[in-house]
């Protein structure tokens, strides 16, 4: 399915991860203000250019496809990595691009891939909802700029991204924003989430200076497609973790003795971890394939795929680390144990962007149902 370079990228990543974040290293950095080490996002960007992935050569990018896109988030979905990854190379990246604006493009594209410029996306406020009614941030003309007033919620990395492409409304609708993390009245807080090696900010907007993205009133066909990758990025994370779940426990069925014989040959045990496989083996299938299709630009697939694959993986994901704690037994439960990482993860993915009941909705829309 994969090419010999794709495969190689793989490998790569992987073993960079290995090394430079291992559980003792998430945890270190859950406690860290920032959330992150500098010194492994700049070899990120510059060791291996995996920020500029996705971003054209023409602003210092690689102009990798999607799948590779899909194939780092993976692996980093697998070591649980505590970076601006995310934000920066899936979201506003998407984002820029899908835009269409060379000025911005071209302003900001360069620094975001040689992770000079940390950036995310800033979209769900109070409500929690991820879709266009939820957008209530007021945008008004000053100038030759533009001011937001607003509160932003939920948003990934917003404590310390360099730039937020905040989306805000104007009389000719939803539109898409650059505010630097420097501009005036602009507020962020760090948020207390369940799940610490993915961080969260409340973003508050008084009067803050902003610049128009694209063209005015026409955000939201923007923002529609970066949740769609946003989705599928997340569902290739989702895959990387639950496959670590299975193999964490199938190693401890095949490890802990009860009653003189591994647990592993337990039916009940057994039965769990065939179950565990089933998901996994499913929600690869449906990352890869969403992957393709957003490296294809096949948008019309691509908005159903992007849908199942958020919903199913984020059920599967969650399934699965809560299978792995039980297969643990009372050990999986204690804070020293890697598990409940996995778990928290799980959990806080399943809500971000939107549950799977609403990417089902979602799907139901734009399939006619």
């Amino acid at each position: 399915m994969f090419s010999d370079e794709q495969r190689d990228l793989r490998r790569a990543v992987r073993a960079f991860l290995e090394a430079a974040s291992p559980e003792s290293e998430v945890r270190r950095l859950m406690e860290t203000p920032e959330g992150y080490d500098p010194a492994v996002w700049a070899r990120l960007a510059g060791e291996l250019d995996l920020v500029g992935l996705a971003v054209p050569a023409e602003f210092g990018g690689s102009g990798a496809s999607f799948v590779e896109v899909a194939l780092v988030c993976e692996e980093m979905g697998r070591r649980l990595l505590c970076a601006p990854y995310f934000s920066t190379a899936v979201l506003a990246v998407a984002a820029l691009l899908r835009s269409g604006d060379a000025a911005a493009q071209k302003a900001w594209l360069p620094g975001i891939a040689a992770g000079e410029t940390l950036a995310t996306v800033a979209l769900a406020e109070e409500s929690g909802s991820w879709d266009a009614d939820g957008v209530a941030a007021a945008a008004t003309p000053a100038g030759d700029g533009w001011t937001i007033t607003g509160t932003k919620h939920y948003v990934l990395d917003g404590h310390t991204a360099d730039l937020l492409l905040v989306a805000a409304r104007t009389g000719a609708g939803v539109s898409l924003f650059a505010v630097p993390g420097a501009a005036a009245g602009l507020t962020r807080t760090p948020l207390l989430t369940l799940d610490q090696t993915r961080r969260l900010a409340r973003v508050e907007l008084a009067a803050t200076p902003a610049s128009l993205v694209g063209e005015d009133g026409a955000g939201w066909p923007v923002l529609e497609h970066v949740l769609d990758l946003a989705a599928v990025a997340l569902a290739a994370e989702q895959a990387g973790g639950a496959q670590v779940a299975l193999d964490m426990a199938v190693q401890y069925a095949k490890d802990r003795v009860q009653f003189g014989r591994p647990i592993g040959s337990f039916q009940a045990v057994k039965h769990r971890c065939a179950d565990m496989l089933l998901e996994v083996e499913s929600a690869r299938s449906a990352a890869y394939y969403a992957a393709w299709c957003a490296a294809e630009e096949d948008d019309a697939e691509l908005t159903k795929v992007a849908a199942v694959a958020k919903a199913y993986c984020s059920d599967a994901y969650t399934q699965v680390t809560a299978d792995n704690i039980q297969v643990h037994g009372g050990i999986g439960f204690t804070w020293e144990h890697p598990a409940h990482l996995y778990f928290r993860r799980a959990k806080s993915d399943e809500l971000l962007f939107g549950a799977p009941s609403a990417w089902r909705d979602r799907l139901a829309s734009r399939v006619g149902l």
